[in-house]
C-alpha cells in the first residue's frame, strides 16, 4: 500500500487570490473527493465506478475527468490528502522523541491511529496497491516522498547523536521501516488488531531492523 503531497516550503507573504473560475473548480474537486471517499469506503475500489462517483457528487462524468485523469489518480489523491492531514503531527512526534525508536514509533503511531479509524478505506487501499499501473505506482511513490524524508531525518538525527553507526545505509533502513509499518495494516484489517497491538509488533520489528545498525 502506498500512502499518500505535502508542500513543506514556507508560505508566501501575499497569498494568491483565486478567481471565480478557480474557486468553482476547487469546489468541484472537493465535491468529487468527498463523494469518492464515501463510495470507496462503502464499496471498495473496484465497486465504485467513476459514473457512481459523478452521480453521488451531483455532476457529470466529464466533470470528474476534468479534475482527475482516472479513478486511480482520484483514489491516490484521497490517500495523499489523509497523510497531509496528519503530517504535522507525525513530524512533531518524531522531533520530540529522544531515541530513534521513539521517533519512528511516534510518527507511525500517529498514522496507525488515524487510519485504523477508517478500515474500509484502508482495506481498499491495500487491494488497489497490487493492481495499479506502473504510472500510478510512480505517482503514488512521488506523493509520499516527503514521508520517507521524515523517516530519514529521524535516522540521521540518531546518527548525529551517536545512537546509530555513521556508515549505515539510511535510505535502506528508512524503506525497511516503512515496509514493515505498511505490512502491519493487514493485521488491523483481517485480524482486528488495535493501534496498541500494531505498535507493539512494530517495536519488535524495529529492534530487529536496527540490531546491526546501533552504535
Amino acid at each position: 500500500m502506498s500512502f499518500v503531497s505535502v508542500n513543506i516550503e514556507s508560505a508566501t507573504d501575499s497569498p494568491v487570490k483565486l478567481t471565480r473560475r478557480a474557486l468553482a473548480k476547487q469546489r468541484t474537486r472537493e465535491r468529487v473527493l468527498a463523494a469518492a471517499r464515501s463510495l470507496f469506503s462503502e464499496r471498495g475500489y473496484e465497486g465504485a465506478t467513476i459514473r457512481d462517483i459523478a452521480q453521488a457528487a451531483g455532476m457529470s462524468t466529464g466533470a470528474v475527468f476534468a479534475s482527475f485523469a482516472d479513478k486511480s489518480e482520484l483514489f491516490e489523491e484521497i490517500l495523499t490528502a489523509d497523510y497531509e492531514v496528519i503530517y504535522a503531527q507525525m513530524t512533531q512526534a518524531s522531533r520530540n522523541a529522544k531515541t530513534v525508536d521513539e521517533a519512528l514509533l511516534g510518527l507511525f503511531g500517529v498514522a496507525y491511529g488515524f487510519h485504523v479509524e477508517q478500515l474500509p478505506l484502508l482495506r481498499a487501499s491495500i487491494a488497489v496497491s497490487w493492481t495499479r499501473s506502473e504510472a500510478a505506482e510512480r505517482r503514488a511513490r512521488g506523493d509520499i516522498k516527503h514521508l520517507f524524508l521524515l523517516i530519514a531525518d529521524a535516522l540521521q538525527r540518531a546518527i548525529d547523536q551517536g545512537q546509530l553507526k555513521k556508515d549505515i545505509d539510511v535510505k535502506l533502513l528508512a524503506e525497511m521501516s516503512w515496509d514493515v509499518y505498511v505490512a502491519n495494516y493487514r493485521r488491523a484489517v483481517y485480524d482486528g488488531w488495535s493501534v496498541e497491538a500494531l505498535l507493539a509488533r512494530l517495536s519488535d520489528q524495529l529492534k530487529v531492523i536496527f540490531a546491526g545498525a546501533r552504535a
